[in-house]
């Protein structure tokens, strides 16, 4: 291992940090999804190379490369941004190869910024945060691609692994107009386009997505192609008014109802209106108040304490939760046809902008804290106020923390954190994702609902359910599997109800968008021909097999 370290640094140029102590390499391996605990899959790193510029990236895949034969000192890459792709590997290799280096990309943080086209081209370690505070800088005109995974995670990871978010542009990786990087192999990549431009802005090949000819850009995407070293974004615009949007639904009966009206307001009013999201009551629940269980973690709640929770909160059986973009005009008459399309069934609409929220706003900010701690009722409206705002500041593309509180659902000592949920593997929390598209349509979101409700519980795991409406015609669920990471039967528990969910998942065609690191070894099959042709295109970017071994390629 010092001998391949040695050669690191030199290959490197000394500018990239090579990490080999085990100490400072343990960080690397925690994860909230608690893989070592699951058929004992433990993973284990050579080293880390904190890479300082782009060029580190080029040289350490040459490196690779020409050593590949060498026995004694071949290695594989790992490629991380910041590290935190929370439920679905972390910052974890892929597989249990014992030979892995992680490249960690945190440190190259470069932006380049078209305000006068809203084209905005960073590198790998960018965070939310530092995306937020750079256009904060610049006048606070344009929105961040937010995501609930908090502050401090990568755009350009994000983008990567095609996750989406409420911000009018919903879809990130659509929002991807340029990828600049390299394969495996060591050869760099630019798109057609920019490979015919002759001038120094190369401005069309950043405001036009699809290039000329094949389209490549999106091999990088969800693959172990290649490393992205830079990724153009078309950021949306702060518009001159905006509203959010939170009907509350009182009956779970209302389902079939209120699916055909959230398809009509995302066909009717698209571009105005971003994805849309449908909550059950647990979930909301787990926004809004604490884990009645307490250090019981591995229980689910009983129907009397979700109804007696539900109660004290006011929470109703489904809530609808979006957005409104646009003039002052446009965002007041959507607002209006909204309250007329949900009055069609029984339902309560309230409106971010609306005269009570505002009054109450004003009311509790003029409020002593200590009253408003002393009095149960004060103190909880005032939490649900705040996290009413945090919710609204995320659709205005402001990243937050609010989000992240979920995973610390189970935590055995959730009092100690106050509401600081910066790191939920560090911080010992459980959690995995299961991520299906389902059919837009009431029956088929009903036995979706149905088949959670069934099936989570048999596990001890809490039945949170998300619906985002992507599109009129796409949804996507989003089921946390949230657990007490510390606890081994907590942990096979969880992993056994995510298998269960995505087996008969598939054979309801309820199929994930995104899958876990364990996951992408065991379910994806290498007899069918999309994988086999995934494989022929490996065998050519990456012929000595150096680049994240595992990762969405079953070999």
């Amino acid at each position: 291992m010092q001998e391949l370290a040695s050669i690191l640094v030199i290959l490197l140029n000394k500018n990239a940090t090579v990490i080999t102590e085990p100490e400072s390499i343990a960080p690397y391996l925690e994860g909230t999804e608690g893989l070592d605990h699951f058929k004992n899959k433990h993973r284990s790193i050579l080293a880390v190379v904190k890479a300082t510029c782009i060029d580190d990236i080029k040289n350490i895949l040459d490196c690779a490369n020409d050593l590949a034969t060498d026995s004694k000192l071949q290695f594989t890459i790992y490629p991380i941004s910041s590290g935190k792709n929370w439920g679905y590997g972390t910052s974890q290799p892929a597989t249990t190869d014992s030979n892995s280096v992680v490249l960690d990309l945190s440190n190259l943080t470069n932006i380049e910024f078209d305000e006068e086209l809203g084209l905005i081209t960073l590198e790998p370690g960018v965070t939310q945060k530092q995306l937020s505070n750079f256009l904060i800088n610049l006048g606070d005109k344009y929105m961040v691609p937010v995501t609930g995974a908090g502050p401090d995670c990568s755009i350009v990871g994000n983008a990567l692994e095609r996750g989406y978010g409420i911000t009018p542009y919903t879809d990130h990786f659509a929002a991807v107009t340029a990828v600049e990087g390299f394969w495996a192999n060591g050869d760099t990549y630019r798109s057609s386009i920019a490979e015919l431009d002759q001038t120094s802005e190369n401005i069309v090949n950043k405001s036009y997505k699809w290039g000329v000819g094949p389209y490549l850009d999106g091999l990088f995407t969800q693959s172990n192609f290649g490393i992205v070293s830079k990724l153009t974004i078309r950021l949306a615009q702060k518009k001159p008014d905006f509203s959010s949007f939170f009907i509350q639904i009182p009956n779970d009966e209302l389902l079939e109802e209120v699916v055909p009206l959230i398809r009509e307001i995302l066909n009717t009013y698209e571009g105005i209106v971003g994805s849309i999201n449908l909550l059950d009551k647990r979930r909301l629940l787990s926004m809004f108040a604490e884990n009645p269980n307490g250090s019981n973690t591995h229980k689910v709640m009983s129907e009397q304490q979700v109804k007696e929770l539900a109660k004290k909160l006011n929470s109703p059986s489904w809530t609808v939760i979006g957005s409104i973009y646009g003039s002052v005009g446009v965002v007041a008459a959507v607002k209006k046809e909204i309250k007329q399309i949900f009055k069609t069934i029984p339902s309560k609409s309230i409106f971010s902008n609306s005269p009570i929220i505002k009054i109450a706003n004003n009311i509790f900010n003029l409020m002593p804290s200590k009253w408003i701690n002393f009095h149960p009722f004060l103190k909880q409206t005032s939490e649900q106020l705040a996290s009413f705002e945090l919710g609204k500041e995320i659709m205005l593309g402001k990243p937050n923390r609010v989000a992240l509180k979920l995973a610390y659902w189970r935590h055995q000592d959730i009092a100690r954190f106050n509401g600081s949920y910066t790191h939920p593997s560090r911080d010992k929390c459980g959690l995995l994702w299961y991520a299906p598209l389902v059919p837009m349509k009431p029956n088929a979101m009903r036995n979706f609902v149905n088949f959670i409700r069934e099936t989570c519980p048999k596990y001890n795991i809490e039945p949170f359910i998300t619906f985002t409406n992507l599109r009129h015609d796409c949804v996507d669920s989003t089921i946390p599997i949230v657990f007490d990471a510390t606890n081994a039967d907590a942990v096979q528990d969880a992993h056994n109800c995510l298998k269960e969910l995505v087996e008969n998942g598939l054979k309801q065609g309820y199929v994930p968008y995104r899958l876990n690191i364990d996951q992408q070894q065991y379910l994806l099959d290498n007899k069918k021909p999309f994988w086999q042709t995934v494989n022929q295109l490996k065998d050519v970017l990456d012929p000595n097999k150096i680049l994240s071994p595992g990762r969405y390629n079953p070999n």
